[in-house]
């Protein structure tokens, strides 16, 4: 069975960085895409952005286009958030998700907090 483990999260100023984590175990030779989706205290799960796992091609919510990035490396089984400049409304809990199909996302993680402080 195909799990996923976020890791990274935690506090920090406005205009800082992180970088999560999301590390796959199980079979992921299947799988068409992986991505990161996120939600705030009150607020409906929003998609942050994705990456196809053929040709790594990535795409983002305006949101976050040009201040986050995500890459993998597939040695490790590994997709990573690198979130830049972040913001107050960046604040949410961050899930890493995975399909086999375009826009279907079925395996999920836990999720890891991010909160950013003003």
């Amino acid at each position: 069975q195909v799990q996923l483990v976020e890791s990274g999260g935690g506090l920090v100023q406005a205009g800082g960085s992180l970088r999560l984590s999301c590390e796959a175990s199980g079979r992921t030779s299947s799988w068409f895409t992986m991505g990161w989706f996120r939600r705030a205290p009150g607020k409906e799960r929003e998609f942050v952005g994705d990456i196809r796992w053929s040709d790594r091609r990535t795409y983002y919510a305006n949101s976050v286009k040009g201040r986050f990035t995500i890459s993998r490396d597939s040695a490790k089984n590994t997709m990573y958030l690198q979130m830049n400049s972040l913001k107050p409304e960046d604040t949410a809990v961050y899930y890493c998700a995975a399909g086999m199909t375009a826009g279907n996302f079925d395996t999920w993680g836990q999720g890891t907090q991010v909160t950013v402080s003003s």
